[in-house]
């Protein structure tokens, strides 16, 4: 059996930490390099920072900060926000990037998705969703809807659907964000989060919502996640990396002890 992995959200606004609730009331919280620093040392197996930006300003993630990262960060991080092409996605991983998250320009030109696996390889394109619970009906039968634009634009599209056409098309990995959850700090989506794993091949993180040990252990068991994405609660110093994984240890869960 494969560890599973315990992976720390760095969302970056003009080159800050943030930090929201539903995808909205964003403040700054400090600064994200300082913050991966400590989270690398304190055993974190990957990191995923977010331009939480740059998709809705339409602008080009800040590649400067990106090869900042990899100076002071040793193990594989991912970055998303403004990839919307295959030029992006090589300069990201030029700059230090093991992985390139997909996700507003893969919905509007789904056709990036293989631009970029091509590209780099499967094992780098990582498709990112966020999804927010809707009515069910013949077009979203699942009951979860793909939200673009940081939150802001629904799709119409299932989610459940776009994530099996993501494997198809040749994403790598899921992040399966719920937006209903993001920042509440009550726990991962699990029905959300198992639908799509037990229906793809490929691993899937969840992400939104831990607010306690206990969640991880749930996403894990009961959500059947690969990965699991934590912020506010290693943000605010309520819980070490190192304290995470300990917890999911002496409860059964198979985890890197790389500290």
């Amino acid at each position: 059996m494969l560890s599973k992995r315990l992976i720390a959200c760095l969302d970056v606004r003009d080159g800050k930490l943030a930090k929201s609730v539903r995808f909205v009331d964003t403040i700054d919280i400090g600064d994200p390099i300082e913050k991966a620093s400590q989270y690398y040392r304190d055993g974190i197996d990957e990191l995923v920072f977010y331009d939480i930006n740059a998709s809705r300003e339409e602008r080009d993630i800040d590649i400067e900060f990106v090869e900042k990262v990899a100076a002071e960060i040793f193990i594989p991080f991912s970055v998303g926000g403004g990839i919307r092409s295959v030029e992006d996605a090589t300069r990201l991983r030029l700059a230090g990037a093991e992985k390139v998250n997909v996700n507003t320009a893969a919905v509007k030109r789904k056709e990036l998705i293989t631009e970029i696996a091509r590209a780099i390889g499967s094992q780098s394109t990582v498709l990112s969703m966020d999804v927010r619970r809707a009515d069910t009906s013949s077009q979203i039968p699942s009951g979860y809807e793909i939200v673009i634009n940081d939150g802001t634009t629904p799709t119409g599209i299932d989610a459940l659907k776009w994530a099996r056409m993501g494997e198809e098309l040749g994403a790598g990995e899921l992040v399966v964000n719920s937006i209903d959850a993001d920042g509440t700090k009550e726990g991962y989506e699990l029905e959300l989060t198992r639908l799509v794993a037990d229906s793809v091949g490929i691993p899937v993180i969840a992400s939104g919502g831990a607010g306690e040990p206990e969640h991880l252990y749930r996403a894990f068991t009961e959500g059947h996640a690969d990965g699991a994405i934590v912020a506010s609660i290693v943000h605010y110093g309520e819980y070490t990396c190192r304290q995470l994984k300990e917890y999911l240890d002496n409860h059964g869960v198979k985890v890197r002890m790389n500290y």
